[in-house]
């Protein structure tokens, strides 16, 4: 059995960087925070297992997150859409 491939955000551009920044200090919607932060871990270089680790969530759902956010961006952090 092969190592799971990394996976990582898109680039993320100065100020959406910000905009995500904004959202995990500000949120109110704990499911947004959640997201916000797991999108701006990778996009700052956290590999999965690191994420997962420091959120204390499972790989599926910050793969999930990920993948969310590069086909959909910011609506991905939307509480009522599925990650």
């Amino acid at each position: 059995m092969g190592r799971r491939p990394s996976v990582f955000v898109r680039p993320v551009a100065m100020e959406e960087g910000r905009k995500l920044q904004r959202i995990s200090r500000n949120a109110k919607d704990p499911v947004k925070l959640r997201r916000a932060i797991v999108v701006l871990m990778s996009a700052r270089g956290q590999t999965l297992k690191d994420i997962t680790t420091l959120m204390q969530v499972g790989e599926d759902y910050v793969s999930d997150v990920i993948h969310a956010f590069n086909e959909r961006g910011f609506d991905a952090l939307d509480p009522n859409t599925n990650a």
